[in-house]
């Protein structure tokens, strides 16, 4: 599977595609400069008058919902419709999940077009599905990804879509099989943003083949590996930002391949 992982790789870098984002404030900088960084095309945009044509000519759609309010989140239900519609692979961040009404009555719109992968981290994960109550501490997960696998398949049962848990294990569930991805490094939890960046390298990496679970299983791979071999030149937060997003663009075939830590269930 190592090899692959690999393709998926290099193919971005080869077919550069187009990843429309919907994304907020806080991360706009950093996901297009780690799509960038993977070999993607980012583009940021969410005026409403010109949503479906960026959709159109996009070959993935992600939408997060980190900074919501009243008119993006119309944006956002305008490209998830027209994304199935056209059938367009796209992601949805349910950053906040559970956090407030206003987030879960955007999400529930925005699942019935049935997003190619959903990511997030057990807590969002739990209360997307509604599967039980817990807490959401703003974008930080309050909840082990393991405890999130029964919501994940519930979501991927009604929704169809593949569900990556992020943790300090990631955890990509489809229909038929469980992933387990044991990359990545503790610090990279205080880098802001780095789970939106992986939700938009997911975007991209979708957009390679038709099998998404894999393609959501490499993406994840690439993060979490970039992130431990740049924690052991970084200082700390600031410099393992830069030192991943140099990475994500050099990596080579050696250090993914000795370094990917997957599972299968």
């Amino acid at each position: 599977m190592e090899n692959n992982l690999w393709n998926y790789i290099q193919s971005v870098k080869k077919q550069s595609p187009l990843v429309h984002n919907i994304t907020n404030f806080v991360v706009m900088n950093n996901t297009a400069n780690a799509l960038l960084a993977v070999g993607a095309s980012p583009i940021m945009a969410h005026a409403k008058s010109e949503i479906k044509e960026m959709v159109a000519i996009s070959n993935a759609v992600v939408i997060n919902i980190g900074t919501l309010d009243e008119y993006w989140s119309e944006s956002m239900l305008i490209a998830a419709e027209e994304a199935h519609r056209l059938n367009k692979t796209w992601i949805l961040d349910p950053v906040g999940a559970g956090a407030t009404s206003f987030r879960d009555e955007v999400l529930a719109k925005l699942l019935q077009f049935k997003p190619t992968v959903i990511r997030g981290n057990a807590s969002e994960i739990i209360a997307l599905a509604k599967a039980n109550k817990t807490i959401t501490k703003g974008v930080d997960s309050t909840a082990e990804s393991n405890e999130a696998i029964s919501a994940a398949q519930s979501l991927v049962e009604n929704y169809q879509s593949v569900v990556c848990i992020s943790g300090a294990t990631d955890i990509i569930i489809d229909d038929k099989e469980t992933y387990f991805v044991e990359n990545g490094h503790p610090l990279m939890t205080k880098v802001t943003g780095l789970g939106c960046s992986a939700s938009a390298i997911v975007g991209a990496f979708a957009t390679i083949s038709e099998n998404k679970t894999e393609s959501t299983v490499a993406s994840m791979s690439l993060l979490g590996i970039a992130g431990e071999l740049s924690e052991k030149i970084s200082n700390g937060p600031g410099s393992l930002q830069m030192n991943i997003l140099d990475k994500l663009y050099n990596i080579s075939e050696q250090e993914f391949s000795e370094n990917v830590k997957v599972s299968k269930k």
